[in-house]
């Protein structure tokens, strides 16, 4: 038996990166899994490679509370309760520090990175709760460890917010069965690197993290037996002056 058999899994920002990854990583492993993002032709790129037929694409703003629980409702439809949510949708802005980012934009990063993981975990709790466990995990960031002028104050307050959150869910929902995990890596290969106010070298791109690897992790965390609860997973790349 493969090691997520009979598992329903919801990954968000499944479209690219990271939680594309984790979302055929999870495949692989035997768990239905539903794709959510907000552009549906990503999603329907990443579901055509992965196998089974138990797939469901859910274009989705997860810092809109009304979309969330709609896709929320429509994945009970389709697939049955939820057991596994990996809270992986994330961005940032090009003008990052605070003296001149925009308003505007840390209510867009902090909407998307901490509430849309808030909404999402709302949204599961109830049905795990019923079922007596489940696993959420939360991808931050080393910038949700310490501060850092490169991911600017949006991005890091919002990932530390997300370090707390997991804590808070081990600490509330532990008696349920729900355990929940932040794995915050350092510098990963992903497209939001694109959005970096310099450009990464192709060099330091090639020797960070890769999106497998923290798609390992998830499924680390995802295969543990019920006794077992990681609360945080650092990952980060073997080169000096990582971010």
């Amino acid at each position: 038996m493969s090691v997520l058999e009979n598992q329903v899994a919801v990954v968000t920002g499944a479209g690219t990166g990271i939680g594309r990854a984790v979302a055929e990583t999870f495949a692989r492993e035997g768990a239905a899994v539903a794709l959510l993002g907000r552009r549906e032709e990503k999603l329907r790129e990443v579901a055509v490679r992965l196998p089974g037929d138990r797939v469901l694409t859910c274009a989705c703003d997860v810092s809109s509370r009304d979309q969330v629980d709609g896709v929320f409702a429509r994945i009970r439809d389709r697939l049955g309760a939820v057991n596994l949510l990996v809270n992986n949708a994330g961005i940032n802005t090009v003008v990052r520090d605070l003296s001149r980012i925009d308003p505007s934009d840390w209510d867009l990063v902090v909407a998307v990175n901490l509430t849309g993981a808030f909404n999402c975990i709302r949204a599961v709790l109830p049905g795990m709760q019923e079922l007596g466990g489940g696993v959420i995990i939360n991808v931050s960031s080393i910038a949700g460890k310490r501060a850092s002028k490169v991911a600017g104050v949006a991005y890091v307050a919002s990932k530390h917010g997300m370090v707390g959150l997991t804590h808070s869910t081990n600490l509330e929902e532990g008696a349920n069965g729900i355990r929940s995990t932040v794995i915050i890596p350092g510098e990963v290969d992903t497209p939001i690197l694109d959005v970096r106010p310099e450009p990464v070298p192709r060099e330091r791109r090639e020797r960070i993290l890769r999106s497998e690897d923290v798609a390992a992790c998830a499924l680390l965390v995802a295969g543990l037996p019920p006794r077992a609860c990681v609360p945080e997973i650092v990952i980060t790349p073997m080169i000096q002056g990582y971010a």
